[in-house]
């Protein structure tokens, strides 16, 4: 009975989630030749407030991000 935690920071919409959890599932069922209902996946959102990556929260960086885009806008 494979248990698949999945970790995603928010915003990932319900379509998509739906797809990876088709995916995964099928993926187990092909490789490890699980049925689908033995199969569970479990998606977590997290926020970009309690994601870091690179020793910066994801939040932080993504301003900045939006900064250096809106700069670049307005300078054109």
């Amino acid at each position: 009975m494979p248990y698949v935690k999945i970790e995603v920071i928010e915003g990932v919409t319900r379509e998509q989630k739906a797809a990876l959890v088709a995916d995964v599932t099928r993926s187990l069922v092909d490789r490890l030749g699980k049925r689908p209902e033995q199969v569970f996946v479990v998606i977590d959102e997290v926020s970009a407030d309690n994601w870091g990556a690179a020793g910066i929260v994801v939040s932080e960086r993504e301003a900045a991000q939006r900064e250096v885009a809106d700069a670049a806008n307005s300078s054109q």
